[in-house]
């Protein structure tokens, strides 16, 4: 190496979040689809039943329908937890969701303006609850989606305390 050249840093490889949501997501997961599955099928059997005379290849289009979402809801859940994940450090939120198009976020708790925490029915009979972090960024905010009931409200006392001892702003 000569004396006029740098060293260029190695880059660093992001660790993905240390923590998993919770083990119920899965069965919530699970039923949410198969819900969806049966909104979808339920119209296709009925018309299937009052229009009996169409050939079988008219039906086979629904039948195609029916099988793909129960796939659908017995294979996706288990994907899904698999890299849904989260963490929160001294220093920032990092998440990463989706199984298909994987979504990855990190924000600086210095840039957290609200902590939202939200529990819809379906997942209040799983006992699970979900974060959702406003930061100042353009990005939108960070969710933390099916997290046990006890480990969100952590969660929400946690952060709260950190950005309040936080002497930035947020913006």
């Amino acid at each position: 190496m000569t004396s006029g050249e740098t060293v260029q840093p190695a880059p660093v490889a992001l660790r993905e979040p240390a923590h998993q949501v919770s083990p119920r997501a899965v069965t919530y997961w699970r039923v949410g689809a198969g819900i969806t599955a049966a909104v979808v099928t339920v119209p296709l059997v009925v018309v299937a039943l009052v229009w009996s005379d169409r050939p079988w290849w008219y039906l086979a289009p629904a039948a195609l329908v029916v099988l793909l979402l129960l796939a659908w809801a017995a294979i996706m859940p288990s994907f899904r937890y698999r890299v849904h994940r989260w963490e929160v450090t001294a220093d920032a939120i990092h998440t990463r969701s989706g199984w298909l198009t994987i979504d990855e976020r990190i924000a600086p708790l210095s840039r957290v303006q609200t902590v939202d925490s939200s529990q819809g029915p379906l997942q209040r009979a799983f006992g699970l609850r979900s974060l959702t972090v406003t930061t100042a960024s353009a990005a939108g905010p960070i969710t933390v989606a099916c997290l046990d009931v006890d480990t969100a409200q952590h969660l929400v006392a946690d952060l709260t305390a950190i950005t309040g001892a936080s002497q930035d702003d947020a913006t």
